[in-house]
C-alpha cells in the first residue's frame, strides 16, 4: 500500500459527486483533485503527477470540449511524459481519437465501471515506469557530453553551460583551477559537446616530461633526426588532428619551446623535428594551468602574446571547498564506484562520515576525496562508512557570522545553500532531502525554483 501512495495521480473532473467517486474508488494511489483548466494546472505544477485522467467538458462551458483540449494541450507542453487519460460521453468518439493525436494515452467513455478505470489507471503507470526506465537506461548508452562531471553547484552548473556555448567553436580555451577540480573532465566534455567528437582527444602534461624531450612530443620528429630516432614518429598536435590537444600545465612549458608554439596557433602548420616540410595540421587547443599566467606574462616567465592567443576564453574552476553540496554528492558516487569495482555489496556513508567530509577544506579538491573514498571502501569492516573509515577528524561547530544587514539575502543565502546541502547530502533523493529540511515535497520543488536550482 506504501509503495502505490507514492505514485502520483490527478483527477480533473468538474463534477464534485463523481470526483469524489472516482478518488475513492482510485484510493490506493497518490492521488489529488481540480475542477477546473486553472486548477488542474496548479495541481500538475505542485504535484507534478505521472498519471491524469480528465474529464474534457469543463466550467466555464461544460457542454463543450473547448476547455478540455485547452487543458490536454498545456499538459502536453509543459509536463509532455504526463500519461493523461480522457473521460468521455458514450457517443464521443471523434473526440477521443482527437485527444489521442494531441498526445492522451488512453479514454474511457462514461459511463464506466470503477473497475475498469482501475485497471486502466494500473496499466498506464506501469507504462509511465517502463518509459522512464528506458529513459534512464538510453542516458547510459548516450551519455551528456559533460556526464563526468557532477555537480549542483551554481558556479559549476555556469561553467558548464558557458563549456556548451563554446563546444562549436573553434576558440582556444583555458581552464584555470587548483589541481584536482576537473579541468581535464570539462576538456573532454568540451570535446564530446564539439563537432570534433568524432576525432581524437590527446592530452600531454608539460609538467610532466623533460625538457629535452617536449619539443619531439610535440611537434613528432623524422627518421634520423637525432640518435635514437629510427623511425618517423608524429607528434602529439599532428595526432590530434582533426579533434582536441589539451595542454596540461601549459605553466610548466619551457620558454623556448613557447615561440614555436605560438607559431603554430598563429599559422596551423608544423615542422617535426629534422623535416623542412610545413604540415597543415586542424585542431582544437584547449589548456589547463593552477598557474596565473597573466601574472607570469608580466614578470616575463611566459610569453605575454602566447597568453593572450591561448586566453580567447577563460574558464576559472572554483575549488572543491567552495562548491556547496558537492563534496558529499561526489562521495555517494565514489562509493556506488569503488563498491562496484571492488566486489563489495552495496555501501553507504554513515551521518558522521558525510558531516565530516562536508566540514573538510579538501585542499587536494575531488582527486583527495576520490583516494580517501577509495582506500574507505577497500577498509571499511560493514557496509557503513564511518568517520574512522574516511580518516577524517569530527567537524567542530562553525561559530563564523555573516556580516551582511540584508535579511532577504540572508535568507535566500540560507536556504540556497541549505537545500543544496541537503540534495548533495541524500544523493538527490528529493523525497529524502525534503524529510532533511522539514518541508513538504511540493514546498521543497517551489524552493528549488525559485532559488533556480536545477
Amino acid at each position: 500500500m506504501s509503495t502505490e501512495k507514492t505514485r502520483g495521480l490527478l483527477i480533473v473532473e468538474d463534477d464534485l459527486a463523481l470526483q469524489k467517486q472516482i478518488k475513492w474508488s482510485l484510493d490506493r494511489f497518490d492521488s489529488v483533485t481540480a475542477h477546473d483548466r486553472e486548477s488542474a494546472l496548479v495541481q500538475l505544477r505542485k504535484h507534478a503527477p505521472a498519471v491524469v485522467t480528465m474529464d474534457l467538458g469543463l466550467p466555464p462551458d461544460p457542454d463543450s470540449v473547448s476547455e478540455g483540449f485547452k487543458l490536454l494541450e498545456q499538459i502536453m507542453a509543459t509536463a509532455p511524459h504526463t500519461r493523461v487519460i480522457v473521460l468521455t460521453g458514450q457517443n464521443d468518439q471523434s473526440n477521443a481519437l482527437r485527444a489521442i493525436a494531441m498526445g492522451a494515452c488512453d479514454f474511457l467513455a462514461k459511463p464506466f465501471e470503477p473497475e475498469i478505470l482501475d485497471v486502466i489507471v494500473e496499466r498506464t503507470f506501469r507504462i509511465s515506469q517502463l518509459q522512464a526506465e528506458n529513459e534512464r537506461l538510453r542516458s547510459f548508452h548516450h551519455p551528456d557530453a559533460l556526464s563526468g562531471l557532477i555537480t549542483r553547484d551554481p558556479e559549476m552548473l555556469r561553467i558548464c553551460r558557458t563549456i556548451e556555448k563554446v563546444a562549436n567553436t573553434n576558440a582556444t580555451v583555458m581552464l584555470l583551477g587548483e589541481s584536482g577540480t576537473g579541468k581535464e573532465v570539462l576538456a573532454r566534455g568540451l570535446h564530446d559537446a564539439s563537432s570534433r567528437k568524432n576525432g581524437k582527444f590527446v592530452a600531454i602534461n608539460c609538467a610532466a616530461i623533460p625538457e629535452n624531450l617536449l619539443e619531439s612530443e610535440l611537434f613528432g620528429f623524422e627518421k634520423g633526426a637525432f640518435t635514437g630516432a629510427s623511425k618517423q614518429t608524429l607528434g602529439k598536435i599532428e595526432t590530434a588532428n582533426g579533434g582536441t590537444l589539451m595542454l596540461d600545465e601549459i605553466g610548466d612549458l619551457p620558454f623556448s619551446l613557447q615561440a614555436k608554439l605560438l607559431r603554430f596557433l598563429q599559422e596551423r602548420k608544423i615542422e617535426r623535428l629534422g623535416g623542412r616540410q610545413e604540415i597543415a595540421v586542424d585542431v582544437r587547443i584547449v589548456c589547463a594551468t593552477h598557474q596565473d599566467l597573466h601574472a607570469l606574462s608580466k614578470e616575463n616567465r611566459f610569453r605575454e602574446d602566447l597568453y593572450y592567443r591561448l586566453a580567447e576564453i577563460v574558464v576559472n574552476i572554483p575549488p572543491l571547498r567552495s562548491r556547496v553540496g558537492d563534496a558529499a554528492l561526489l562521495a555517494h558516487a565514489f562509493v556506488r564506484r569503488f563498491a562496484q569495482e571492488q566486489n563489495r555489496a552495496s555501501m553507504s556513508l554513515n551521518e558522521g562520515a558525510l558531516k565530516a567530509i562536508e566540514a573538510y577544506p579538501w585542499p587536494g579538491n575531488i582527486r583527495e576525496l576520490e583516494n580517501r573514498i577509495k582506500r574507505a571502501v577497500i577498509m571499511a569492516d560493514s557496509n557503513q562508512i564511518t568517520l574512522e573509515d574516511v580518516g577524517l577528524a569530527s567537524p567542530a561547530q562553525d561559530s563564523a557570522e555573516d556580516n551582511s544587514l540584508d535579511l532577504r539575502l540572508i535568507r535566500d543565502n540560507a536556504e540556497r545553500g541549505a537545500v543544496i546541502a541537503a540534495l548533495g547530502r541524500v544523493n538527490g533523493n528529493m523525497v529524502k532531502a525534503s524529510e532533511l529540511l522539514g518541508v513538504s515535497r511540493p514546498t521543497l520543488y517551489d524552493l528549488m525554483h525559485r532559488l533556480g536550482i536545477k
